[in-house]
């Protein structure tokens, strides 16, 4: 999941707010459950662990403890697969995947991945990728249950180095404490979790740790690429094919255009941004009156905006005024997380939406199901609040970049110039546009791979938003293409 993190930070408060008068974590043993479901009609055994891992300094002292939660099959085979999971934000509990796709228990929604009413529900998840591999979910430190151990430490985990270093430093440890050092290993990181990923890609291998597989979900590595701002063009370029699925889902392209699929209308406005849209931009106040106006006829007929519209917006159509934008006559906006969804602001006017409606249809039963879950099915009791996202980054975000665009695709080119046996696969929602699509793939592009390691990476597409799975069609084809991914990764 992908928000803005803190950039001041937070002022000193006068009294000790509720968290600091919360028993904190300690060094408790994990708590460990049996339990079982039934997928394709036949049982699946498995234990879950939940529990705390010290993350210490090079002197010893405990400096945070990361929260996570292990499921493991019950006697499993020889050379059983293990995956570490983790979501985005900065900030976000790696919730998403866990109760959303890959977990034996999964959230409730709509078949369409819409939010059902109040009160949320669980139920089993006859496509848990439990079948595949045993999996260990981080809660890196500021998210969900994990804690800096003391607030002046808290900074220290709160940057793009620091937090792949403290979550290298709980797999190293995992590995070490539960005896899985010889296990193929994985990596599934979602939103700015693939951010992580690909980092530590590299920062594992140079510790001793290769991977046989990275899974990206919902994919941003270079930050440049998702980023609008002045004298940023590309942005604009890399989320226009994710405005036409955007406007062909909701009915706003032409009728000839509408009789097309989704693969065949988004390749067109892929060509269309590479081949036409950017460069135009870079002489945009050099077009000629019928460049500009055939340039308008066909951002137009791609993207459902009127000719005003882009006109008066100089071709540069940032997010929030496209979602504010598409629907406008209809008195509603589109989503950000998923554009599928729509929303109702205080009014038609403004240039951008209230709030994001797909993100107000998920965190709710998201947030209620895991708390009940923990608590009555696994036997994990605290009375600390657990950060599904943001509330626990308590000091700004440090990018580690003078330019304010984090970029991890090197030290994921690097690793797999190290590993050449290291698969990557990229899962992308048609209708995701925190990270779209096109951005992805121009960033793989953009990293400039042998062919021989080139061929290493996969991609899929699933017509659902930046969570695909709670959608339920993308829910079972997206367990598929990963017990392709697992099995291909672990051929010799």
């Amino acid at each position: 999941m992908l928000f803005q993190a803190p950039t001041v930070a937070p002022k000193p408060a006068d009294t000790p707010k509720p968290e600091a008068i919360k028993h904190m974590p300690n060094d408790d043993p994990p708590v460990a459950v049996k339990r079982s479901i039934r997928v394709g009609g036949r049982p699946l055994n498995y234990t879950v662990t939940t529990g705390f891992m010290p993350i210490r300094s090079a002197a010893g002292e405990t400096e945070a403890r990361i929260f996570f939660m292990a499921y493991t099959l019950d006697d499993p085979p020889a050379r059983r697969p293990l995956m570490f999971s983790f979501n985005g934000g900065p900030g976000s509990a790696s919730v998403w995947l866990h109760l959303g796709t890959l977990g034996p228990r999964r959230v409730k929604m709509l078949d369409d991945g819409m939010m059902p009413p109040p009160p949320y529900e669980i139920a089993d998840n006859e496509y848990t990728w439990l079948t595949e591999t045993d999996m260990v979910f981080i809660d890196p430190v500021g998210t969900g249950y994990s804690r800096a151990a003391k607030p002046e430490f808290a900074s220290k985990f709160f940057s793009v180095n620091g937090d792949i270093e403290s979550v290298s430093e709980f797999i190293r440890m995992y590995l070490g404490r539960y005896e899985r050092w010889a296990s193929p290993l994985f990596l599934v990181g979602e939103s700015y979790g693939t951010t992580r990923a690909a980092g530590l890609s590299n920062h594992l291998f140079d510790r001793g740790i290769g991977l046989n597989g990275v899974l990206l979900v919902s994919a941003v590595l270079n930050f440049q690429s998702v980023r609008f701002a002045d004298n940023n063009d590309l942005p604009l370029v890399l989320i226009l094919p994710s405005y036409t699925a955007t406007a062909w889902y909701h009915k706003r392209l032409s009728p000839q255009m509408q009789s097309r699929s989704i693969e065949d209308i988004t390749a067109e406005a892929r060509r269309f941004a590479a081949n036409e849209y950017a460069p135009a931009l870079l002489r945009i106040d050099g077009l000629t009156p019928a460049e500009k106006n055939s340039l308008l006829d066909k951002f137009s007929a791609l993207t459902g905006l009127s000719k005003q519209f882009i006109d008066q917006q100089n071709f540069r159509v940032e997010l929030g005024e496209f979602n504010k934008e598409l629907l406008r006559s209809e008195r509603r906006t589109t989503g950000r997380l998923d554009s599928r969804f729509k929303g109702i602001d205080r009014d038609a006017g403004g240039n951008s939406p209230d709030t994001d409606p797909s993100m107000n249809a998920i965190r709710p039963p998201y947030t209620a199901v895991f708390n009940d879950y923990v608590r009555r099915e696994l036997g994990f009791k605290t009375d600390l609040d657990y950060f599904i996202l943001g509330g626990g980054i308590t000091s700004p975000w440090n990018w580690n970049t003078n330019n304010a665009y984090a970029d991890t695709s090197i030290p994921l080119k690097n690793a797999m110039a190290k590993n050449p046996y290291m698969k990557v696969w990229f899962a992308q929602g048609y209708y995701d546009m925190a990270t779209p699509f096109y951005a992805a793939e121009y960033t793989v592009s953009a990293m400039q791979l042998d062919p021989q390691l080139r061929r290493n990476i996969s991609f899929s597409y699933y017509e659902s938003g930046h969570m695909m799975y709670i959608e339920k069609n993308s829910l079972r084809q997206i367990k598929n293409d990963a017990a392709k991914f697992i099995a291909d990764s672990l051929k010799k």
